[in-house]
């Protein structure tokens, strides 16, 4: 779970092991598949808005599995409010 301790760190204020991880996901993306997902929440957890919906509209169009978990995954917290997470959960057909 290697990508989980990429969040913690960004929440946690530790923004350059934050990267590291997001560095390393990158490379191991090019031997394997690493869900777009997972790097949205790092991402959000840096604060990186934009790059966050960058990577879940990646996840989108690849219609990455891990989206199912998009309402209620408490990493995404500090992006819910932005009219971009509403769109996509309309989208992805979880919208209320």
């Amino acid at each position: 779970m290697f990508f989980q301790v990429g969040h913690a760190y960004a929440v946690g204020g530790r923004r350059d092991e934050a990267r590291r991880v997001l560095n390393e996901l990158f490379r191991l993306s090019k031997r394997t598949y690493v869900s777009p997902y997972v790097l949205a929440y790092i991402y959000a957890g840096l604060g990186e808005k934009d790059r966050a919906f960058e990577m879940l509209e990646r996840a989108y169009q690849e219609r990455d599995s891990h989206l199912v978990d998009v309402s209620l995954d408490p990493r995404l917290d500090l992006i819910r409010t932005d009219p971009r997470y509403a769109d996509l959960l309309r989208r992805v057909g979880l919208a209320v």
